[in-house]
């Protein structure tokens, strides 16, 4: 045993609170070097701590508990490292592949590489942070070095790896007989060569050509082995074992996410960024870079997709896109309290990003040095061409290497991918001392802060947003404010009958109720200010709707729910338009009212009049879900569950503020509902394949790019006619053998696997969060209902639906397709369903079971209705499931004569095919359609006023008597 003494630490090498846990480390590192094996290392450490070079070691043991760790299990290491004098000395660029080269030469499997990769990553790992935190190398070296050697790694591995599958399977060449690699393209931080000390490495895999392989027994296509060969690579990087990891591998910025294959062709990846390429994705491309694998053909690859990313003439259009993203940043902030975090928070690191990088996309077709990789160089570039002033280029180039230096000081400490200001004494003190504080905490936050506010005043001034006249003050903003000071209640029935209040006795109860009560009493001084601020604001702006006091009372529960968030009060304040907007939408929809008050996040929506009425498409959806999910760690199920509610707690507000305002029309509503549902849908099946392959494996054969899973949507879902409150009817199908096996470590067998699948997707989908459920999720129609499988084969589903299934089941077919997962499996599915709908049925017997049904419903859900003075719009009488039975029954009865009729699941577009096919008359036909949407808006309407779907029984009396004419014509005329 080495004594402590040996250290021999003085007063003021290292701040006090330190020495303790560097005493520790020191002894951890001699303890494990008491061997006759490492006698020379323990020499070493004893030598160096007594050398003049000694506070190198005190650094890096206080300030790197992940570095001391590393020094316990491979003593050996920095004597080594010491001995080349890399500790002392940078490394050259050119020399990293030769030197990971040299060390696999002896490598024959996949575990040797893995584990030399390891090492190679590890040990020098120990060496640039040991450079960094004692200033020994620049950040700028720091992040160089980091991006050579995952550089090194990918390049090495990936050729490994590829003369491994060749031997396996043949040569991968093009069908001119030119053989293939591989092309690796590096996104964010590694293609700019500015990885941090915890980066993942985001990644996109391409090969030039189609073709197949030549020269094994059995050839395959080039696309099968390019997914085997980046699955290799993934593993060989990724997974974790007992000696770590090297990199953490990011495959989500590649063409359709998760959900897309793992490596396309050049041609497919040019034909989706210029069919379906977004915004975000040319941000994303500016620094895409080819690492490895044939670079001359990445090169070219990435020299065509240039003019995707960068136009030939000043973008000014991407200003409108950038404006949006610098929305959503601002906001995340506010929403996600990142004060602390020196990347995503208020002036760090993201804001300096941003603001180069708007400047690229809209100036970069014209101004090629802009195209350059490097954040440094490009903010240069802007001082150069007096884009910015030189001062303050110079204040960013400063903010942002003190910004990096922090990351990687922070990262240092644990090897964990954070940057998140500490919160512990002593963390906080070693970070300090890495930043040339001599740990003053204080003094470091002061300097940060300063740097922060700097970056922040210029991410401000970047893209700014269109300017408003600023509002003029409220003419009655005294009368309001003297009300409030004298919070009597006949003062206040008073201001509010002379301000037109209706019920003013019932307005003033209520806000001298709030004022008066608890939460309020409670609100330190600055909240009861803001407060305070708002009301006349508010009160005054509640004077010119048709009902200030109903709209009173729904604000009332929203104002609750912000009073402990006062920056929504300041929002309020600030933003007349979001007020008024508010102020709108609560008069015309208690359930918009009730949907704010849950989710006051929800407000942010309202800040912006054209994203808040203005609906993007299915693609708009998907691309925005995407970037959504893509900012979060793709194992963070929690963060994925609660962005998905967001997501979808916008986008209905959006739909309904629109339709309260009479923007949008009601089939688009549904139409945007359903969207809405698809796109999430599609996003949960995503995330749970992802986990149920993270921990078994995929079921799914080596080279096949579907899942063999697909999500039927039945009722209001598949016929495009979702409201509101809509539950999702759901059925879940796979064909694949039950019994094959998953790949992964955990085997299960495709059935168990699909049983899981479907299992997870429900939990995402049904899990109350603080956002509350996704949806509602009824599995009652698949076979045997409630007591059958979860998930059906498409063998036993194809069987059940032929020889077993009542009518009733395949009436449900009728407004049953596919939602999301794998559209060959959809279309099998399709081919069934219009194989069942065209089977010959008799007649009469199908309308006599089918009046039947409905007689029995009607029976069973119209229970408590006053058909005397009510009408309910579904179940009624000449309501809408009499048309829906009707468009059923046509379907079942004729579509063997008819089969367009099966083309369609919404009941409108079946209606115009029936008459398109001339089985009911044009004017009947638009009588069902006029009758179909009356009763449809009306039951809209009633939701978003929080009302039951039930009507005068004298209204609409002409739709409701057409409907019942043509049903008994219909149904009883066989």
């Amino acid at each position: 045993m080495v004594s402590a003494e040996i250290l021999g630490l003085q007063a003021g090498e290292l701040p006090e609170p330190l020495n303790g846990d560097v005493v520790q480390r020191w002894q951890s590192v001699l303890e494990r070097c008491d061997t006759s094996e490492l006698n020379a290392a323990r020499q070493w450490y004893c030598d160096f701590a007594a050398s003049s070079r000694r506070i190198e070691l005190l650094r890096a043991f206080a300030c790197s508990p992940a570095l001391a760790d590393l020094c316990v299990r491979h003593p050996e290491w920095l004597p080594a490292l010491d001995d080349k004098a890399l500790l002392a000395n940078s490394v050259a660029a050119d020399s990293w592949r030769n030197e990971l080269l040299a060390e696999c030469a002896t490598c024959s499997s996949a575990e040797d590489l893995a584990r030399v990769l390891r090492q190679f990553r590890n040990r020098h790992w120990l060496r640039i942070v040991w450079r960094d935190l004692n200033r020994l190398a620049e950040m700028e070296e720091t992040v160089a070095d980091l991006s050579h050697m995952a550089e090194a790694c990918v390049d090495v591995a990936l050729d490994f790896l590829h003369r491994q599958l060749c031997e396996e399977r043949g040569q991968p060449q093009s069908k001119a007989g030119t053989p293939q690699q591989l092309v690796v393209i590096a996104m964010g931080k590694l293609g700019a060569g500015e990885l941090n000390l915890s980066s993942d490495i985001d990644l996109i895999f391409a090969y030039p050509e189609a073709g197949e392989t030549a020269g094994a027994a059995r050839s395959v296509d080039n696309q099968e082995f390019f997914i085997r060969l980046g699955q290799r690579l993934i593993k060989a990087l990724d997974t974790r074992t007992a000696d770590g990891f090297v990199f953490r591998v990011d495959m989500r910025l590649r063409p359709y996410g998760q959900s897309g294959p793992l490596v396309i062709s050049f041609d497919a990846l040019e034909e989706y960024y210029q069919d379906q390429g977004r915004d975000w994705e040319r941000y994303a491309l500016i620094k895409a870079r080819c690492i490895a694998g044939d670079r001359t053909a990445g090169a070219q690859l990435l020299a065509q997709l240039r003019p995707f990313v960068y136009r030939r003439y000043l973008d000014f259009s991407a200003i409108e896109s950038l404006r949006e993203m610098k929305g959503m940043i601002q906001r995340e902030v506010l929403r996600r309290q990142l004060q602390d975090n020196i990347k995503l928070g208020a002036g760090g690191i993201r804001e300096i990003e941003f603001i180069a990088q708007c400047f690229q996309l809209i100036r970069g077709g014209q101004e090629l040095p802009l195209q350059a990789l490097e954040l440094q160089t490009i903010l240069q570039e802007l001082a150069k061409q007096q884009y910015l002033p030189v001062d303050v280029v110079s204040e960013l180039i400063e903010a942002y290497r003190f910004l990096r230096n922090t990351e990687h000081a922070i990262q240092a400490a644990r090897d964990q991918q954070t940057q998140q200001l500490p919160s512990s004494d002593s963390e906080r003190c070693a970070l300090a001392l890495a930043m040339g504080f001599t740990g003053d905490w204080a003094a470091f936050v002061a300097a940060l802060s300063e740097h922060r506010q700097r970056v922040s005043h210029c991410f401000a001034n970047v893209i700014a947003p269109v300017e408003t006249d600023v509002e003029r003050p409220h003419l009655s903003h005294q009368r309001w404010r003297s009300m409030l000071d004298d919070l009597h209640q006949d003062v206040v029935r008073a201001t509010l009958e002379e301000a037109g209040f209706d019920a003013a006795d019932e307005a003033a109860r209520l806000l001298v109720a709030l004022l008066k009560g608890a939460s309020v009493q409670r609100m330190q001084g600055r909240g009861r200010d803001r407060l305070y601020g708002l009301l006349p604001l508010l009160l005054e702006d509640l004077c010119g709707v048709s009902a200030p006091t109903e709209t009173l009372l729904r604000l009332i529960p929203f104002i609750e729910a912000v009073l402990r968030r006062t920056a929504y009060l300041v929002l309020l304040i600030e933003n007349p338009g979001a007020r008024g907007r508010l102020v709108e939408l609560c008069d015309a929809s208690p359930w918009i009212a009730r949907q704010l008050a849950a989710h006051p996040v929800l407000l942010d929506e309202l800040l912006d009049a054209r994203s808040l009425y203005s609906m993007p498409d299915k693609d708009g959806l998907t691309s925005e879900l995407r970037q959504r999910l893509l900012r979060i760690e793709g194992d963070d199920l929690e963060a994925q569950m609660e962005a998905l509610r967001y997501f979808r707690l916008a986008h209905v507000l959006r739909v309904a503020a629109s339709e309260v305002t009479d923007s949008l029309p009601l089939m688009k509503v549904s139409d945007y509902l359903t969207a809405i549902a698809e796109v999430v849908l599609a996003a949960v099946l995503d995330i749970a394949w992802q986990n149920l392959i993270d921990k078994h494996g995929s079921p799914v054969p080596a080279g096949d790019d579907q899942r063999h899973f697909v999500v039927l949507g039945y009722g209001k879902l598949g016929g495009i006619e979702l409201s509101y409150g809509s539950d999702l009817d759901l059925v879940f199908l796979h064909d694949l053998p039950s019994s094959a096996m998953t790949d992964g470590d955990r085997q299960v067998d495709a059935g168990t696997f699909f049983t899981r699948l479907g299992q997870r997707i429900i939990h995402i989908l049904t899990t109350t969060t603080r956002l509350g459920a996704l949806y509602e999720v009824d599995m009652r129609l698949r076979p045997s209902g409630n007591s059958g499988l979860l998930v059906s084969s498409f063998t036993a589903f194809s069987d059940y639906q032929q020889n077993q299934a009542w009518t009733w089941e395949h009436q449900a077919l009728v407004r049953v397709r596919a939602v999301a997962g794998d559209a060959k499996l959809a279309e099998k599915f399709d081919d069934l369903r219009r194989q069942i709908l065209c089977k010959t049925r008799q007649q009469a017997a199908l309308a006599e079971e089918v009046i039947a049904m409905r007689q029995k419903m009607r029976e069973h859900l119209l229970l408590g209705v006053n058909k005397n003075t009510e009408f309910d719009l579904k179940q009624g009488e000449g309501g809408i499931v009499d048309i829906e039975f009707m468009v059923q029954y046509a379907v079942l009865a004729w579509s063997h004569q008819h089969p367009p009729l099966t083309h369609y699941t919404d009941n409108i577009r079946i209606l115009e095919s029936l008459n398109n096919n001339g089985l009911i008359s044009s004017a009947d036909t638009q009588a069902l359609i006029d009758a179909y949407k009356a009763f449809r808006s009306q039951a809209h309407r009633l939701s978003l006023q929080e009302q039951k779907g039930r009507i005068a029984n004298t209204a609409l009396g002409a739709e409701r008597k057409n409907v019942s004419r043509l049903w008994q014509q219909l149904m009883f005329s066989t």
